[in-house]
């Protein structure tokens, strides 16, 4: 499956800057793109960071990059975080005739201060797992999520089982690679309990008092997830206004897939019997309508007040004020707290997403829109 919009944001980030870092979750599908990239350009090199081999030729970065010129590729570059003093280096020697597609697992955040060291010389990217746009089945989207293997397995119970064994890889090996001590059953039994929390807001001392882990055991073992792709933390908005106001953030699993299989949800029946059915449609849903927004994550948030009203999301886009709510639902109705989101934000639009194809006026700026129709203008 060719990802035709994300092949053009590469060119276009290379038009900004001379490096390109390309991250995501692992198998989110950053190295087929990488490849389908580089069939585009005459002279390429590529190095992996987990092939012994390439690993080697890089303990002297600056000996094996300085005479290399065209696309260069470095795939698993959080692991090799001291290449980024090197590239600064090489990159301004040889700005005219190098262009270097770093990829990445981990965040920005969590590859060691990259941001400051290449500043002006790197953009980031994040690559997703597929997403609406690209398959075009949302229930299959939903139930299976977005990773490539995953999405393609030929049977449900195939793609469970590939959802189980990333999963235990993660924990395993992954998360250990980065240089994170953390037990890989502590790190699991954090993330099961975070089902319990997707779509709520955060309360770091009830979590922790029920895990028995301090404040800031729980702080850092969320970093880790959300440094990783796997959750996200939804910051609240805070409008100049009397009320009193949400300030703790909200925690969604970024891709439904996994979420269903720590729930144990293999099939849409046992989904659609699950107690978890409206706030897995809410993090889907969601997680498809910032994808779709192309905006980053200081550009989204969600809006609550401790009294009378609440908005799942907020984006920020073109200087207007779009606002969403997800509902599991095929019949929504305008609520109280949709008109004072509408009135207290200043929104431009309020959409009511929903599972089904039906689109239609609620009020004069109230939408009710399928996942497919959702858009920005």
């Amino acid at each position: 499956m060719q990802r035709t919009l994300n092949l053009s944001m590469i060119d276009y980030y290379f038009q900004v800057t001379p490096i390109v870092a390309l991250l995501g979750p692992r198998q989110c599908g950053k190295a087929t793109l990488a490849l389908e990239y580089a069939t585009q350009h005459a002279a390429v090199t590529h190095f992996d960071c987990e092939n012994p081999m390439h690993l080697l030729r890089l303990e002297n970065p600056m000996l094996a990059l300085q005479d290399i010129g065209g696309l260069i590729i470095i795939d698993g570059v959080q692991l090799k975080p001291n290449l980024f003093p090197i590239l600064r280096v090489l990159i301004d020697r040889n700005r005219d005739k190098q262009r270097y597609l770093l990829l990445g697992s981990a965040s920005r955040d969590l590859i060691q201060h990259s941001s400051e060291i290449l500043a002006g010389r790197i953009s980031y990217f994040e690559l997703t797992p597929f997403t609406l746009l690209e398959t075009n089945d949302v229930k299959k989207l939903w139930l299976r999520g977005g990773f490539p293997l995953s999405y393609l397995a030929k049977t449900n119970s195939i793609s469970m089982t590939w959802r189980q064994e990333y999963i235990k890889t993660f924990l395993e090996r992954d998360i250990p690679n980065l240089g994170i001590r953390v037990a890989p059953h502590t790190l699991r039994r954090f993330w099961m309990m975070l089902l319990s929390y997707h779509g709520n807001i955060l309360n770091a001392s009830d979590l922790g008092r029920s895990l028995g882990f301090s404040h800031t055991a729980i702080n850092h073992y969320l970093d880790i997830l959300s440094g990783t792709f796997m959750m996200r933390v939804l910051r609240p908005w805070f409008e100049n206004m009397s009320k009193r106001q949400v300030k703790a953030p909200k925690l969604y699993f970024r891709d439904s897939g996994i979420m269903h299989t720590l729930l144990g949800v293999s099939t849409m029946e046992e989904l659609n019997n699950n107690a978890r059915l409206g706030a897995s449609w809410e993090g889907f849903a969601m997680e498809e309508v910032i994808r779709r927004s192309q905006v980053d994550e200081n550009s989204c948030y969600f809006w609550a007040t401790h009294a009378d009203a609440e908005l799942d999301l907020i984006i920020f886009k073109n200087d207007k004020r779009f606002g969403f709510e997800f509902k599991y639902s095929d019949s929504p109705k305008i609520t109280k707290s949709m008109k004072i989101a509408l009135s207290d934000l200043k929104l431009d639009s309020l959409t009511v997403v929903i599972p089904t194809d039906a689109s239609f006026l609620l009020d004069e700026k109230i939408f009710v829109s399928g996942l497919n129709d959702v858009s920005f203008s």
